[in-house]
């Protein structure tokens, strides 16, 4: 009894030890420029929708104080409790992605594809925000322990046995459980549809089987695999997407003048940018510029020179989550940390890319900037479980 209080003390002592600030500080101060950023690119939006200029901004506003509240509530939890909480993720996930399908979810009217789910009190979430979390969880914690496990024996007498031992020896055994789980979440996002969703669930999943230890062979055949079904399963209006990024000003009517408008916004933003609030494309011009549009905005009232300090700033925040993860105390929690930072740091490639014309129109959000709360939240509760991490690294030791 007195071990267990030991252990238990022990415990409650490294969940209170002091998160990383560096971390901490970029990932407020990204906040709170989203934030800002929302009010300048959402107010001409707001009044044309009969609402008040500060419609968004101050939704966003509450969303950002609560979920910076909730991020550093998370970081006093310990992180090992994310073992057991894995398996509830993963399956609130599944219950997400379905719930969409069914009358609940919405979207067919504004983008053809169903990809919200209704929340009564929170308005709306995307399932492919709460799979992406699950995932994460879930993989971390069972490959956590895959040093640990014992390897299975078949009975090579047979030739069932013989060919699941050969299997096994390769590796390909320990990867079913991941293939199937990632396989149903194609499936249910593919009936959306929502193809840039996928692709960041699976770079997620990828990420952390990456670090796991998991042989390049398998990433191989894995990536030709996904590629090749997302190929397969391309819908009418994402084949556009690729006619429409190859050439937009071809299509100036019929898709590609949401880019063009977006490269507009960057172009006229020059060095230093047309000043703060004075955009001229969010005048009506860009479609829903405080959504997956909203760098373009801010490229054009900050130019360069503040496009390129978000840009920095990014690159710390990814930087300072991966020394994290080297310096984990244990697996865990340096498998939980590369999972949420590489998803954050291709989510921000990708929405970049997009907004530049660099890679096709897709719906991936740029984080801490893009309008939506629960997406919001979302993310500052990744980063409470990074800062959580942070709080059981060992200190160094002493001479």
């Amino acid at each position: 009894m007195a071990r267990l209080r030991r252990d238990m003390t022990m415990e409650q002592q490294l969940a209170q030890g002091p998160m990383d600030l560096p971390f901490l500080m970029l990932v407020v101060l990204l906040t709170g420029i989203g934030v800002i950023t929302v009010f300048s690119a959402s107010y001409a939006t707001a009044a044309s929708q009969g609402r008040g200029a500060t419609y968004f901004f101050l939704r966003q506003a509450v969303f950002a104080v609560l979920g910076i509240v909730g991020m550093y509530i998370i970081s006093r939890i310990n992180y090992q409790h994310f073992r057991w909480m894995s398996v509830f993720a993963l399956l609130a996930a599944f219950a997400c992605l379905l719930l969409v399908l069914t009358p609940l979810g919405y979207g067919w009217d504004t983008v053809g594809a169903q990809r919200w789910l209704r929340i009564p009190i929170a308005g709306s979430v995307q399932p492919s925000e709460v799979a992406k979390l699950g995932v994460i969880l879930y993989f971390s914690a069972r490959l956590s322990k895959r040093s640990s496990e014992k390897k299975r024996k078949y009975d090579t007498k047979t030739t069932l046995g013989a060919i699941l031992q050969i299997l096994d020896n390769w590796g390909l055994m320990e990867l079913i459980p991941y293939g199937v789980i990632l396989l149903i979440i194609l499936i249910l996002m593919y009936f959306e549809p929502h193809m840039s969703g996928a692709i960041l669930i699976m770079v997620a999943a990828a990420a952390v089987l990456f670090a796991g230890g998991v042989n390049l062979r398998w990433f191989a055949l894995g990536g030709t695999f996904v590629v090749g079904f997302l190929l397969l399963t391309m819908q009418g209006y994402q084949s556009l997407r690729i006619k429409i990024w190859q050439d937009p000003w071809a299509y100036p009517r019929d898709g590609g003048y949401q880019i063009i408008q977006s490269l507009y916004a960057i172009g006229s933003g020059g060095l230093f940018g047309v000043g703060f609030g004075q955009s001229r494309q969010k005048q009506l011009f860009l479609p829903e510029p405080e959504n997956d549009f909203i760098f373009s905005i801010w490229c054009e009232e900050m130019g360069l020179v503040g496009a390129a300090v978000v840009l920095v700033l990014f690159a710390l925040l990814v930087l300072r989550g991966y020394w994290i993860a080297l310096h984990a105390r244990d697996r865990f929690g340096s498998l939980l940390t590369v999972g949420i930072i590489t998803l954050m740091a291709v989510q921000v490639f990708l929405n970049i890319s997009v907004v530049t014309n660099l890679l096709p129109t897709t719906g991936i959000s740029l984080p801490f900037f893009s309008y939506g709360g629960t997406a919001l939240l979302i993310q500052l509760a990744m980063m409470g479980i990074v800062l959580s991490v942070s709080r059981q690294i060992p200190a160094p030791k002493q001479g």
